[in-house]
């Protein structure tokens, strides 16, 4: 079987036994503040496991995109050293949510893995949980029993709590887990020692390949388990490892999943795959890390410096890394796998197709701007060897790691070839304090949830009413940075919690005398949680809650004009334009679109003139608040790629502007009022970002503009022509610039006449010192001529401009050879008597400082270094 018909086989097989098919959730996560991404094939369903969500469907398969590199499950590491270990990967799974359990999970599984998929019954091994006392749990003889039913009794192993008791974190849904091990060895080592005594103990043959875990508990944050409201299950099946197994190969690099990857990195690199250990690796991390690199671009997350894009950012740079150093590659070509990716994968998952060349642009300027950073990087080092030390000290090594993204193998054999030792200590103590800084700055301690009534859901009415009755359901304690907050969840709301790039609403809750303000509203696993810095007295009583009026409409305003700019956006560039992001708030919108140049003025203005024609046309907002979301693709609504959309969704519609939206909008386009574009720019190759302002901010722009035009009108006399006035004065001003330029310039010829001959002789060198009415550039003209007509000249140049001093000092190069003179440190030193700082060449440099009156003193000195 080749991999697309093994996925294939899996999901029919569960379609067969009433499961229905869903497609993969985006890798990256929203509405989840626990998760950046997709790190398990439950991780999308966490609401439904919590009972935070109504049950569509009891029963489910699919195949989940996942991606674990950060947190507490983090293989980053060991990918591409070893042959099963990977950042994205597929996880195969088959779900019951409160319907079947144990009995059917594992004879379902025995079966597809034997009857159908054909697996030899001999190679294989089963887990179960043997209890842990202190959670008080007990060996799970109900899987055993069953285990017992298909295999025998000596392949039906104990696992602890690590090995068979699976958690999706320190708080969340949880149970005991029944794992199946394949052994992949020869059968002359299969004879020597048993498949039993190397399961779950990192040997490369002996590999996991299914996960059957029996959703029991939700893990308190006291450390305590609770019984969940129903029992679930929850299987995964490593795709890559399944495919190895089926394949017989011995590493998972060696199926076609991966193969093709590596043809085409042979192909790019001349490298045959095989040759040695070190370029086997890097062709093993490029070709497993261009997968995760894609499919975070194709689900909307960009590379950056923060968050999810940095950990995107770091897989890429990471690849790069061992192209450049193992493989010998200085050039981008990632954007190649890229075309081998979508013939892999683009039939499971589209989004590859549409954006395919999204992810190639995004990635090539990646790649460029890392391997620019490289080059710095080996300039930075050449300069840490040139400097004549025994050890690379830590903070160096670490500035290498952080800044420039060597790896310490690689500082350390750049190091050994040029005799020297690297502190490998102090580096990893620098490590330490970034990990330190960075869990600091994010930890966030969250108490339990508070049970106040057994309501499950949170009725949202904030599309309807901007106030209501609300009654606490639960309320939990959170502490962040020092601050302590908590967290409110009501049995209805008006409250829109954030989402979709508009920010959460903010408002009040009254009751009587008190009265609490509402600071942020977020979703959380379909939870609709408020924010506040205090508790209600009494969480028991009912509660009026208002939202902030003006933030709310002014922040409506914003979202309504994203749709109406999309639309315009298309109109003008193109079909190709799709929103990649955008931030909704009170004061301004961000919208973040596909498009591969810079928009000119004309077309910028283009946008601005049709947005704002269709806001005077007075377009009613037409919202279908439920409808299928096939009827809504006929209607021609736009979805954004990196969304996860139910069977049914809101589309909203103002005239032939039509998107899926959960977001607030404006019930009439004349709300909007203007709508005016204040910057263009970019995000990352092929994506682009415009910001905009409406309503009453768009009023503030526009009347700031009259009065800065009524005020240049006044100071020009109030001319007829205020055009044709200022471009005559922009011509007298280039006029009489270039007049000054020529005066200064023979003002300093003249000046250096002067200055030959009031120059003293020191120890056989001229020496000027003089504070001079001249601009710094006509200093540095004077310096550079009186060096060439004066070989032993040494010379230091003062002046004052607008209350800042400057220090000039200039060095013939003789006297750099035979007194060892350099002007970059002088004048370094010359420039703490003015409160400053500066550098420059060891013939001419410069600094500047705030203190005029050290002047004198700074000249005053200048003679002491070639006394």
């Amino acid at each position: 079987m080749n991999s697309k018909q093994i996925r294939a086989t899996f999901l029919e097989f569960f379609k067969n036994k009433q499961h229905h098919i869903v497609p993969s959730a985006p890798m990256v996560v929203k509405g989840d503040p626990t998760l950046m991404f997709n790190n398990s094939g439950m991780a999308p369903f966490k609401d439904l496991f919590l009972g935070n969500a109504p049950i569509k469907y009891p029963r489910i398969a699919d195949t989940q995109k996942c991606l674990r590199v950060s947190g507490k499950h983090n293989d980053l590491e060991e990918v591409g050293v070893d042959t099963y270990h990977h950042t994205m990967f597929e996880m195969l799974g088959n779900w019951s949510f409160g319907d079947y359990f144990k009995k059917e999970a594992i004879s379902w599984a025995w079966e597809l893995l034997t009857d159908v998929y054909k697996i030899d019954k001999s190679r294989l091994y089963v887990t179960v949980f043997e209890g842990s006392a202190d959670d008080k749990l007990e060996f799970d003889q109900e899987a055993f029993d069953i285990w017992k039913q298909f295999i025998s009794v000596e392949r039906i192993l104990k696992g602890n709590k690590k090995d068979n008791f699976w958690e999706m974190g320190d708080v969340g849904p949880c149970g005991p887990c029944s794992e199946i091990h394949y052994d992949g060895r020869s059968d002359e080592e299969r004879a020597k020692v048993s498949g039993a005594e190397l399961v779950n103990a990192d040997h490369p043959q002996v590999i996991e390949i299914w996960n059957n875990v029996f959703m029991e508990f939700e893990r308190r944050a006291d450390g305590s388990l609770v019984k969940l409201p129903k029992q679930h299950v929850d299987t995964g099946m490593g795709f890559e490892r399944l495919v190895r197994v089926l394949q017989g190969k011995q590493s998972n690099y060696d199926t076609d999943v991966f193969m093709p990857y590596i043809h085409k990195i042979e192909e790019i690199s001349g490298i045959k795959y095989g040759t040695s250990e070190a370029t086997d690796i890097a062709t093993r991390v490029i070709s497993d890390h261009i997968r995760a690199i894609s499919f975070s671009i194709a689900d909307g997350q960009l590379p950056s410096n923060t968050g999810a894009g940095y950990v995107i950012r770091r897989i890429l740079r990471r690849a790069i890394r061992y192209a450049y150093q193992n493989l010998n590659l200085k050039e981008p070509f990632m954007g190649h796998l890229v075309d081998v990716m979508e013939n892999q994968m683009g039939e499971a998952f589209p989004e590859l197709k549409s954006q395919k060349e999204l992810i190639k642009k995004v990635v090539e300027e990646e790649e460029i701007s890392f391997y620019r950073t490289l080059e710095n990087g080996l300039k930075r080092m050449d300069a840490i060897l040139k400097s004549n030390v025994k050890t690379i000290e830590g903070k160096a090594a670490f500035e290498l790691y952080d800044t420039y993204g060597f790896p310490l193998d690689l500082i350390s054999l750049i190091a050994r070839e040029n005799k020297l030792q690297v502190d490998t200590k102090g580096f990893d103590e620098e490590l330490q304090k970034q990990k330190d800084r960075s869990r600091s700055a994010s930890v966030i301690e969250t108490g339990d949830w508070e049970i106040v009534r057994n309501n499950e859901t949170c009725e949202f009415l904030g599309y309807d009413v901007l106030e209501c009755d609300v009654n606490i359901v639960k309320y939990r304690k959170v502490k962040q940075k020092q601050e302590e907050f908590f967290q409110l969840v009501f049995d209805k709301t008006p409250f829109y919690p954030e989402g979709g790039g508009q920010v959460g609403d903010v408002g009040v809750l009254e009751n009587g005398s008190e009265r609490i303000e509402i600071i942020d509203t977020k979703k959380e696993n379909n939870l609709i949680v408020h924010f506040s810095k205090f508790l209600p007295n009494d969480v028991n009583t009912t509660f009026k809650a208002k939202v902030a009026y003006q933030k709310r409409t002014l922040t409506a305003n914003n979202h309504s004009a994203t749709h109406l700019l999309h639309e315009a956006l298309r109109e003008v560039l193109g079909t190709h334009v799709e929103q990649k992001g955008s931030l909704v708030n009170e004061h301004y919108l961000r919208f973040d679109f596909s498009h591969f140049s810079k928009m000119t003025d004309e077309k910028v203005s283009e946008v601005e003139q049709k947005v704002n024609q269709k806001i005077r046309l007075a377009i009613e907002l037409n919202e279908h608040r439920h409808m299928a979301i096939e009827d809504a693709k006929k209607m021609g609504a736009m979805a954004l790629f990196g969304e996860k959309y139910g069977d049914n969704v809101r589309v909203i519609q103002f005239g032939t502007s039509v998107e899926l939206c959960g977001g607030i909008h404006v019930n009439n386009t004349s709300t909007i009022g203007n709508f005016k574009i204040v910057s263009e720019g970019s995000v990352a190759s092929g994506v682009r970002r415009l910001e905009a302002i409406t309503s009453v901010k768009a009023d503030e722009f526009f009347n700031k503009q009259l009065e800065q035009l009524e005020e240049i009108k006044s100071i020009l006399k109030h001319p007829k022509d205020i055009i044709k006035t200022i471009e005559d004065l922009v011509e007298q001003n280039s006029f009489f610039s270039k007049q000054l330029e020529a005066f200064q310039r023979e003002k300093a010829l003249g000046l250096s006449s002067e200055l030959i001959n009031e120059a003293k002789e020191i120890n056989g060198i001229k020496f000027i010192a003089k504070k001079v009415d001249l601009d710094n550039g006509s200093i540095k003209d004077l310096a550079f001529k009186l060096k060439a007509e004066h070989e032993n000249l040494f010379m230091v140049l003062a002046n004052e401009e607008e209350g800042k001093a400057t220090l000039s000092v200039a060095v013939s190069d003789k006297l750099i050879a035979s007194h060892k003179l350099h002007a970059g440190n002088i004048v370094k030193t010359l420039a703490k008597e003015i409160n400053g700082g500066g550098g420059g060449q060891p013939s001419f440099a410069t600094a500047g400082g705030k203190s005029p009156q050290g002047i004198a003193k700074a000249l005053e000195m200048a003679s002491s270094f070639i006394a």
